[in-house]
């Protein structure tokens, strides 16, 4: 399952023409706990760069941009609950929401891990 990330320091896994979306561990370490995340609603139809879900910490609140244009089939609902899993495991059961993706050839202007890597590197 191919997985790229986002210079907003978004993770997305492919699987076909279904998306797993979420904030990488850089990004959780940056926010700090996590204490409430709001997922999109299913059905919600998103823009490559757009306000997808919200995420707050002890320290501050961030948006989670939509990584490419879709409708979204699944928020993730365990988040509200135990909005601490995005810490604790933020590249897997800490996700945040599927999507059906719209155009596939966005993926092509996002980094694979190797860049990623360099990308946080640089910051």
């Amino acid at each position: 399952m191919p997985r790229y990330y986002t210079e907003e320091h978004e993770w997305i896994d492919i699987d076909g023409d279904v998306a797993t979306v979420g904030i990488t561990d850089f990004a959780q370490g940056q926010l700090g706990d996590i204490v409430f995340v709001e997922v999109p609603d299913t059905g919600v139809e998103l823009t490559q760069g757009g306000d997808a879900a919200v995420v707050e910490s002890v320290k501050a609140a961030s948006d989670v941009f939509a990584p490419a244009d879709g409708v979204v089939t699944e928020g993730n609902g365990q988040l509200e609950e135990d909005p601490a899993l995005v810490n604790s495991d933020p590249e897997g059961e800490g996700w945040f929401f599927r999507m059906t993706l719209a155009d596939k050839g966005q993926l092509d202007g996002l980094m694979n891990a190797a860049e990623y890597k360099t990308f946080c590197d640089s910051l």
